[in-house]
């Protein structure tokens, strides 16, 4: 003990010594002596306070106090907040120390503008810096309790900035829990850095003024390289290899110009949010569109006539024109048992196996364990001309977590699998299918729009609702729950807006009546064995306005009723419509389909647009949009839509029609030069040149633009 402190003892004679590398030392804790050791020069105005003057690696200086026992008035302990300028570098470098929490370029004013330690905000402050003190440069150390002679305004006029990035080896980031060995991040890392550097140094060599900011340092490149490396160990660790993998394959491959559009890109994301462009912005739409058609309700529904399609031909594309025979239906039968419940999952793709009737073991519907999948479709981004010409080809990205297809399994779970088929023989065996009955009752007022929604039973894809509303005023004729065939496996509540509770707090359908016309309501709309006592006056079912919604026993029942709403020349109106269609096992000949009259600008079908799309694009209306009231779609918002797009159909249409010379008598759309008299014989009748000279009520418009416009 006594050599260690004769030892400690020498030391302390070497502070006496002036440092042989003068202030250009660098040594931490140097023995020598050093001039910012020495008692700091202070200004004649110069204040500080005390944690400038605090070291860590020694005691804190003893408290200066005048004649009469003050505090003195240029004491470094007890002075108030100034403006300080380093004009020495520092040297050695600062000890760790935090900075002051507050940090504003605005001098501070003093109580006593006379008083001799007052600071003059044109004078430049000088101030020597000791040991371990981190330098100021023109700014203001804020206390936390600041003296009440200090400006409070003068400190929220700036805000810190932010703090340096810490300088990083090209050495793989500790995680809690590692997708690999450190060998094997180590060595993915320097094979990513490598792609980087290349990529970085070619974009340097032929850089013009404008591309020199794109170039990255060193440093910079080892942060990229360690944020994507990072990135991909901690957000998907069960396919680390395969996303490292592909990561470093995809720079490898990519072109100089290929890069330069990726800076770009995220030198733009990090000036948007340099410049608070993340906040919340106004709506990007304008103002709704107005539809005026010009015509009549009368003359609306005339023209009507005019948009029906026939799906005759749509065959391939899911629609259903004449229901499946005896024999297909019975060979699916066969093939259904043959399976023995073995299906694949319509959102992942696994075989799995469901159990109608629940499995007797354990009681389960299926099999397979929970189902890992993605919730979007798949997307390619757009191929720019730089792309065309290097022949690169972007990796095709899903919409829902723009992860690259085939790098993760999924970035959605569910607690099963499901399954989907739309062969119509093996949905006939589930409910058969049925052409639109006649009905002389149905109203001949208006057109009926409608939407199902569909969830995953061990049947598959069975109808949990279905709404029709009337056209074009968008009334709700018809809103109910569906209890579907099977047992239910997932309500598909993302899309469907179906949620468990809906069902369970459903009442059963009773349906409430009110009077109208005669002839104008089906009979359908009275309770099976109820008497009509007015014979004169019909009752048509009343929908209730308060939710919940009301659930009817089974798809046969919902589709009596939507039968009792319409006939088959009552127009049907929805998108993509063969799938409600297919739901409800309808067979209609008079349908009118969004999907249809606003075809996708890269080809027809199966080329199709979203009805989300067609409204924004068409009428500057949003729907679909998730709140905490509405969470997934609203089939009666879904066919008020679809209507609503067919109206501002018939006004363009119609528009277009007239430019053309088509004239309007009464109900009757009239052929540009047409002779004749609107007799019925005139109507219905060809011309003689074999055109159809005549008056159009509809056909059709494939048929009507048969060489006439």
């Amino acid at each position: 003990m006594d050599a260690l402190d004769g030892m400690n003892a020498v030391l302390r004679n070497f502070k006496n010594i002036p440092c042989p590398q003068g202030d250009s030392c660098t040594t931490p804790n140097c023995q020598w002596k050093h001039t910012w050791e020495t008692e700091p020069v202070v200004a004649k105005s110069k204040t500080t306070t005390p944690e400038e003057y605090t070291d860590e690696a020694g005691p804190k200086k003893r408290q200066r106090l005048d004649e009469a026992g003050r505090d003195r008035p240029n004491s470094r302990l007890n002075s108030e907040p100034g403006v300080t300028t380093a004009t020495n570098s520092v040297s050695p470098p600062p000890l760790k120390r935090k900075a002051p929490a507050q940090l504003t370029k605005t001098p501070v004013k003093h109580s006593q503008p006379g008083a001799a330690n007052t600071p003059s905000s044109s004078t430049p402050k000088t101030v020597t810096h000791t040991k371990g003190v981190t330098p100021l440069t023109a700014t203001t150390r804020t206390p936390i309790s600041a003296p009440a002679s200090v400006n409070p305004s003068a400190a929220a006029q700036k805000t810190p900035k932010k703090a340096p990035r810490k300088p990083e080896p090209l050495n793989p980031r500790h995680l809690k829990s590692s997708p690999a060995t450190h060998e094997f991040r180590y060595k993915a890392l320097r094979m990513l850095h490598e792609q980087l550097v290349r990529l970085n140094a070619e974009l340097k060599k032929d850089a013009n003024d404008d591309e020199e900011k794109l170039v990255l340092n060193e440093q910079e490149l080892i942060w990229l390289a360690l944020d994507l490396e990072e990135h991909a160990a901690v957000d998907k660790p069960p396919i680390y290899s395969n996303i490292i993998k592909n990561r470093i394959t995809s720079y490898k491959r990519m072109s100089v110009a290929t890069w330069k559009e990726e800076r770009l890109a995220e030198q733009k994301k990090e000036a948007a949010a340099a410049s608070n462009m993340q906040a919340a912005k106004g709506p990007v739409l304008g103002p709704p569109r107005v539809v005026d058609t010009g015509l009549t309700l009368d003359q609306e529904l005339a023209f009507l006539q005019l948009l029906i399609t026939p799906i005759a031909s749509l065959a391939a594309h899911k629609y259903v024109p004449v229901a499946p025979s005896e024999q297909a239906i019975e060979k699916a039968r066969q093939a259904e048992a043959d399976s023995k419940g073995w299906e694949q999952c319509d959102r992942c793709g696994t075989r799995f196996q469901v159990f109608p009737g629940r499995r007797e073991e354990d009681g389960a519907l299926a099999g397979g364990g929970p189902c890992n999948y993605h919730s979007g479709r798949k997307m390619r981004p757009q191929r720019t001309a730089v792309d065309a010409k290097d022949g690169h080809k972007h990796a095709e990205q899903w919409l829902c977590c723009q992860e690259e297809v085939g790098s993760s399994r999924g970035c959605t779970q569910a607690k099963t699998h499901v399954f989907k088929t739309t062969d119509p023989p093996r949905l006939a065996l589930v409910m058969p299918y049925m052409e639109t009955p006649p009905n002389p009752s149905a109203p001949t007022d208006r057109a009926v729009c409608f939407d199902c929604e569909m969830g995953y039973t061990v049947k598959g894809f069975e109808l949990i609702r279905l709404t029709a509303t009337s056209w074009p005023d968008g009334k709700v004729i018809l809103d109910v729950l569906v209890q579907p065939v099977g047992e239910i496996l997932d309500f598909n509540s993302r899309y469907s807006g179906v949620f468990p509770e809906d069902f369970a707090n459903a009442p059963l359908y009773s349906p409430q009546y009110e009077e109208s016309s005669p002839g104008s309501v089906p009979d359908q709309a009275l309770k099976e064995g109820e008497v009509d006592e007015a014979p004169a006056v019909r009752r048509i079912p009343k929908i209730p306005e308060t939710s919940p919604l009301q659930k009817v026993s089974s798809p046969l029942f919902a589709r009596d009723l939507l039968f009792s709403l319409i006939s088959p020349s009552t127009p049907l109106i929805g998108h993509a419509i063969e799938n409600d269609l297919g739901a409800v096992r309808v067979i209609h000949p008079t349908v009118i389909d969004t999907v249809l009259l606003f075809p996708h600008s890269r080809g027809p079908l199966p080329m199709r647009n979203g009805l989300k799309m067609l409204m924004r694009q068409h009428l500057n209306r949003d729907i679909q949009v998730e709140t905490a009231e509405q969470r997934g779609h609203d089939s009666a918002e879904d066919a008020r839509a679809a209507g609503e797009l067919v109206r501002f159909k018939v006004m363009t249409e119609w528009q277009r029609r007239k430019q053309l010379g088509w004239k309007v008598h009464g109900t009757s759309f009239l052929w540009p030069g047409w002779k004749g008299s609107l007799t019925e014989d005139f109507i219905e009748k060809p011309g003689a040149n074999g055109q159809g000279n005549r008056a159009v009520v509809g056909k059709g418009m494939n048929g009507l633009n048969g060489g006439r416009d």
